[in-house]
């Protein structure tokens, strides 16, 4: 299974490229994006490696990565991103807004249509980890069809959803 564009009402969420990295640095160059994950914006020769790593895909084993930027169908820019690392039919997923487009709707848009799209293709059921602070993402799995769970995961609350 290969990252393939897909379209909603109000985005498209194209497969990762390492050429988004420059517009992606400007997107989510915001350190309160890193308020409940750590670190801090990274700069666009960092995108761009990381990029490149992502797109190779891991080394040996079973696990695939897909990678999709989330492109505002108004105004033609990168807004953020959606992931799935996909093992024996179970997705692990992630979403990244930037803070402009946060508030609107784009990531529980672009992390429903991953959810749908993966389910076309047999994957089974999701998990996401979430910090219990973070109310927003929070309300981005609850639309995404996971229900918070008891486990926990480096501080994160592991989301599921059912098979």
């Amino acid at each position: 299974m290969d990252a393939e564009p897909i379209e909603t009402a109000r985005l498209t969420l194209l497969p990762l490229a390492v050429e988004h990295a420059a517009e992606m640095a400007e997107a989510l160059d915001d350190p309160a994006l890193h308020e409940f994950t750590g670190g801090s914006p990274s700069t666009a020769g960092e995108l761009r490696d990381r990029y490149a790593r992502m797109i190779a895909g891991p080394a040996g084993g079973d696990d695939l990565w897909l990678n999709w930027v989330i492109r505002v169908t108004e105004t033609g820019r990168l807004a953020g991103y959606v992931q799935a690392t996909v093992t024996s039919g179970r997705a692990w997923v992630a979403w990244v807004v930037g803070t402009p487009w946060q508030g609107r709707g784009v990531a529980t848009e672009a992390a429903t249509a991953m959810v749908a799209w993966l389910r076309e293709r047999g994957v089974r059921s999701f998990a996401a980890a979430v910090h219990p602070a973070h109310t927003a993402s929070a309300a981005v799995a609850r639309r995404a069809g996971l229900t918070p769970t008891p486990a926990t995961e480096d501080g994160e609350t592991i989301w599921e959803s059912a098979p």
